[in-house]
């Protein structure tokens, strides 16, 4: 019998049975309909795919226009919002006014954007935040809302010449379009955007201290120094350019490297007694991790006798899930664990600390050093070593979790305990591998488990870890320090940001997710040490902005700065890609003095990254010393 539609009549069923002889049974076996439902299901599943895609797209230009709005725009907009609340404040800045349920009509007497007799838009009326005007396809002196973001005192403020803008009529406080009705076209507005960012005036801003990041290069075997003479000769250059300062990292693998409790900071002082007599400040770093400077191939590792106990207990480094160490840094789970030669962890670093206080007091009595940032893991940041390349992470992977040593879990053990579940005391299995995407991990994806009982528990513990650490830390530096401003840093992991989960930042220790501000407990925490933060972006290309829709830099930036300002806490920047070029210093110089705000906020220093012999290039050098007078308030740029 051949493929097809077969039919059995009642008497194949046999005399028992109880079909009707009218009724017949269809059995489908023909292929080709099982081929088109094969078909129409991966289809099915190709335009699912094409959706997410393109929500993710919508989802970054979103991101992107709010980003616009807050940095320039000064829309008080919260930090998630959406449309709803754009369409909001567009139209309570266009003179309408919009109740809680969004019953939205005109305000009375209100007329920023009605037409005037002359033909403008404007009115004469005061405003204290930027207004968007378009300037295309115009005629008859109208002027259309767009997206273009400019102040009415700003042009009122600054010359004519300086927007290279023909025709405006700003004598009696209105806009008008010229003599033929036309004003440029997009490509034009996009030129006139960035003249007007690169003619920015910062003659009278806040000063902002500069400071110049000294390579570890500068060091050779056991502490000494490789050039003094160089060093002293680019220090006087440093001066040269009015910097205030200069930053260097006290390795822990240098100074106390043979045994515990045997100190040798020889080089270090005559490093600060060079820079004392280059007149420039002291920013320093305890670095209680392994250094590295890539550039160079020089990688200072932890001491010796932490790596000969790391040999026979070698949980005292974080561990990912297949058992490997990371030895770049201690563990947090050692913190209050004996097992350091008869100390714990935060007993090794108050010794280093005070060994570090009682030989440079006579810098810290004349205000040479005027800072110091406390290293409180791997690179010195906040954070776990989630994203570790010599374990095989390549950006953008989310990470691992790095909580599998025995101190880390007996903590988790503990914490599950005390929660009533003593079955939470695990870390969670399907949370990928270290180059997984968001999507492809099940603890990450959307409607995943860490937005479940236990991923919220688990999410909880391992980001109270690290504040805690941070705290504690902090609180024995501060018993140290007493009279120096202390800081931390952290880098922002901000290339799974448009995700609703951040895995990348659950890895590392934040937990940012769409629902909840994974920075403001650090914050807070901050705030309590009466301690500032260093705060570093990394810096993707064009490229990676344009074409990966789930990261954020601009966003994840605006969301810890604009947290921590509110909190009342310092916050100073550095850079992480050497640049030399004019418009660099100009993104360095936008985020540094946010334009227009009406509270005058600002960086409280930034670091240059680093020192070097293309940095003392003339055309390089002459365009950095530039660049501090505009920091310094006293350039245009």
């Amino acid at each position: 019998m051949g493929f097809g539609h077969r039919r059995m009549d009642v008497e194949a069923c046999g005399s028992g049975s109880s079909v009707d002889a009218d009724d017949k049974v269809e059995v489908i076996t023909d292929p080709l309909s099982i081929e088109q439902k094969v078909k129409k299901e991966r289809s099915r599943e190709k335009e699912k795919e094409k959706t997410k895609l393109r929500e993710r797209h919508r989802r970054s230009i979103t991101s992107n226009i709010l980003a616009g709005l807050r940095r320039y725009g000064n829309y008080n907009l919260p930090v998630r919002a959406d449309i709803n609340d754009v369409i909001k404040a567009l139209a309570r800045e266009a003179g309408w006014t919009v109740e809680a349920d969004g019953t939205t009509f005109r305000s009375k007497g209100h007329s920023a954007w009605m037409p005037s007799a002359s033909g403008s838009t404007f009115s004469s009326g005061h405003y204290n935040y930027p207004q968007k005007v378009l300037m295309s396809d115009m005629s008859d002196g109208d002027i259309k809302p767009a997206e273009m973001i400019m102040t009415k005192d700003t042009f009122l403020s600054k010359p004519q010449s300086q927007y290279n803008v023909a025709g405006l009529d700003h004598s009696s406080g209105e806009y008008k379009a010229d003599v033929n009705g036309k004003f440029w076209q997009e490509e034009q507005m996009k030129q006139f955007v960035g003249t007007t960012l690169s003619s920015r005036d910062f003659l009278g801003t806040p000063y902002i201290p500069v400071y110049v990041t000294l390579p570890l290069s500068i060091f050779r075997d056991r502490n000494q120094l490789l050039d003094p003479i160089g060093l002293r000769q680019n220090l006087i250059e440093l001066k040269s350019s009015n910097v205030d300062g200069v930053m260097i990292e006290c390795c822990w693998g240098l100074v106390e490297n043979d045994s515990p409790h045997k100190y040798d900071w020889s080089g270090y002082v005559k490093v600060f007694q060079m820079v004392q007599e280059a007149d420039l400040k002291l920013q320093v770093s305890m670095a209680f991790h392994e250094c590295i400077e890539s550039d160079s191939d020089i990688i200072i590792p932890l001491p010796s006798w932490i790596l000969d106990v790391g040999r026979e207990n070698p949980d005292i480094f974080f561990t990912d899930r297949q058992g490997r160490r990371n030895r770049q840094c201690l563990s947090w789970g050692v913190d209050r664990e004996r097992v350091l030669k008869g100390r714990n962890a935060l007993e090794v670093y108050y010794d280093f600390m005070r060994s570090f206080r009682q030989t440079f007091e006579c810098f810290f009595e004349n205000k040479t050093i005027v800072s110091v940032e406390i290293g409180l893991g791997a690179r010195g940041e906040l954070q776990y070593p989630s994203h570790c390349k010599t374990h095989g992470w390549i950006y953008p992977g989310i990470g691992e979790f790095q909580c599998f040593d025995k101190y880390t879990l007996k903590h988790l053990k503990s914490a599950a305990e005390a929660r009533g579940c003593p079955e939470w005391g695990r870390a969670p299995l399907n949370t990928g591998h270290y180059n997984s995407g968001p999507q492809e991990a099940f603890f990450f994806c959307d409607g995943g488990e860490y937005n479940r009982f236990y991923g919220r528990f688990f999410l909880n513990w391992y980001s109270q870890m690290l504040i805690d650490h941070g705290d504690q830390v902090l609180s024995v530096a501060n018993i140290v320090f007493e009279g120096t401003k202390l800081f931390i840093k952290i880098s922002g992991v901000h290339w799974s940001y448009k995700t609703s989960s951040h895995a990348a930042e659950l890895t590392a220790g934040f937990y940012n997710v769409a629902n909840r501000d994974g920075y403001a407990s650090i914050l807070k925490m901050l705030a309590k040490q009466n301690s500032g933060l260093n705060f570093a972006t990394f810096e993707p290309s064009q490229q990676e902005n344009f074409f990966n829709a789930q990261l954020s830099p601009a966003g994840l930036q605006w969301q810890v700065l604009n947290g921590a300002w509110e909190a009342g806490i310092s916050i100073s920047s550095s850079n992480v890609r050497p640049c030399y070029d004019r418009d660099y210093y100009i993104r360095v110089l936008a985020d540094a003095k946010p334009f227009d705000d009406p509270d005058g906020h600002h960086l409280a220093s930034f670091t240059y990254s680093k020192l070097s012999q293309f940095l003392l290039e003339r055309t390089n050098f002459e365009e950095f010393k530039h660049f501090v007078s505009c920091m310094h308030g006293f350039g245009l740029v």
